[in-house]
């Protein structure tokens, strides 16, 4: 019996120290994402554009995408997604035209404007993002990488309640 009480003493403060260590990654992840989009923001400065303008960009890099996609793909509210988009069509540095697959959802395509803005910010976050790892370490990134992408999958199959 005593056994049974520690066995379930042990997964209860588990389960509890894994709330916590979540719970801290979340707060790390947050700050993080600040300081990214801090960064994103001078970095793109110089192009004239912000993280948000530069996410659309790269997200229609390779090919033409739909609002919907893009926003899927970097896990945002369509209706922001869209915004961005139409400010970056006003400004000449991407297109929309039409979607052969979907009547109604346009793609969205970089014009040579937005592939150079696109290029510049690229140049500058290169220098950037060599100088962060230099000072962490490739293998310290990939790791987290690795360990990031293992939370994401976890979070995608148990949701907020569950």
């Amino acid at each position: 019996m005593a056994g049974n009480v520690a066995k379930r003493q042990d997964a209860v403060k588990s389960a509890d120290g894994g709330a916590q260590a979540l719970g801290d990654l979340v707060v790390d992840v947050f700050r993080l994402n600040g300081m990214l989009v801090a960064a994103g923001d001078a970095l793109a400065a110089p192009a004239r554009q912000s993280s948000a303008r530069w996410r659309v960009l790269a997200a229609v890099e390779d090919s033409p995408r739909t609002v919907s996609h893009i926003a899927r793909s970097w896990s945002l509210a369509r209706q922001s997604v869209q915004r961005v988009a139409d400010l970056l069509e006003r400004d000449g540095l991407v297109a929309y035209e039409d979607n052969p697959a979907h009547r109604r959802a346009s793609l969205v395509r970089l014009t040579p404007e937005g592939r150079s803005a696109l290029r510049r910010i690229q140049t500058s976050q290169r220098a950037w993002a060599a100088a962060v790892a230099e000072q962490v370490g490739v293998a310290d990134l990939e790791a987290a990488s690795r360990i990031l992408r293992r939370v994401q999958d976890a979070l995608g199959q148990v949701g907020p309640g569950e």
